[in-house]
């Protein structure tokens, strides 16, 4: 033979996944031809038998460690969830001797959802934890809550369940807009689904303050300082999310948003002032010249104008 197997042999990775050279390629297909060690050994590597077998046996280890650690979740959660039980099985004997009924069971009952939602639900679920963990926690919350109310005999239940939830809000939608399922459906419009979750709950908890406090004394004044507020938060979201620049013209923008909201605030609480004072006997009062929102949109242009003239200097605008 003209050429050693062992060199061939450290050709034969290159030659079975085509990246040699021409030269190589003729050199070792013509030893190939004479080698039948040296062909038997390429024949092994084209068999994806032993490749094949060696994933098979990883996925059967991943998959047996899986369904291991999710025994012993259940397991945890199982345990877990016994412990809560114990004060209300207490709680419901308490009841039962004492001849009081279930007064206090189904307080107790609610009150221990909300720990379970948020030590049981995360060993339990076996998907989508942090989702199924804030969805329960909010549920348990919201139940506590209409329990108490109906315990109590009160008529708050909407303005406070309206008030967490705008609360709970808050905290958990940039969570949830970022986790499955959620993440899946929003694509690229999460930010855009978390200002719409905030301003939908804000408006349900005012709608609730509203008919608890009485429409017409409270719905004008509210919508007078509430909507000019919704709409700055919203400019502001705008500004910095799509408006396309350097952060001096976002800034501009931003500055802008909330000097048209701040006249506009003025404008709505003297136009509404004197016929939420008649109802209420509160004066409100209004600084009718706008000197506070005149000024923002002055400090706004000012931004927007050397926003553009750095960013022109820099070679055009850029997206922040």
């Amino acid at each position: 033979m003209k050429y050693e197997c062992d060199m061939i042999s450290d050709l034969l990775p290159l030659y079975k996944d085509g990246i040699c050279s021409d030269a190589s390629k003729k050199i070792i297909e013509e030893h190939l031809a004479e080698c039948p060690a040296c062909g038997k050994m390429l024949n092994d590597m084209n068999d994806d038998t032993i490749d094949e077998k060696i994933v098979k046996e990883k996925n059967e280890v991943i998959d047996s460690q899986a369904k291991f650690f999710k025994r012993k979740s259940a397991v945890a959660g199982s345990i877990v969830g016994g412990i809560f039980c114990v004060p209300i099985l207490v709680c419901l004997i308490v009841d039962l001797a004492t001849g009081a009924g279930l007064s206090w069971f189904f307080i107790v009952l609610a009150a221990m959802m909300i720990p379970a939602s948020l030590f049981v639900v995360p060993l339990m679920v076996r998907k989508n934890r942090m989702f199924n963990t804030m969805i329960s926690f909010t549920a348990s919350v919201i139940l506590l809550l209409a329990v108490l109310s109906i315990y109590t005999c009160g008529n708050w239940f909407f303005i406070a369940a309206s008030a967490t939830l705008f609360g709970l809000t808050m905290c958990f939608a940039p969570f949830i807009a970022f986790r499955k399922p959620v993440t899946e459906h929003l694509k690229n419009r999460k930010g855009l689904a978390v200002m719409g979750a905030y301003t939908a709950t804000f408006a349900l908890m005012m709608i609730c303050i509203g008919f608890s406090v009485g429409p017409k004394a409270f719905f004008p004044l509210a919508f007078a300082i509430a909507a000019p507020l919704v709409a700055m938060a919203w400019g502001i979201f705008a500004s910095i999310r799509y408006l396309k620049g350097n952060a001096l013209v976002k800034t501009g923008a931003s500055f802008a948003s909330v000097g048209v909201c701040t006249w506009l605030l003025d404008v709505l609480v003297g136009s509404f002032g004197a016929t939420a004072t008649s109802m209420t006997g509160v004066t409100y009062y209004s600084t009718s010249n706008s000197v506070v929102g005149i000024t923002f949109i002055g400090i706004a242009a000012l931004l927007i104008i050397l926003g553009i003239i750095i960013g022109l200097a820099k070679g055009g605008n850029k997206n922040a």
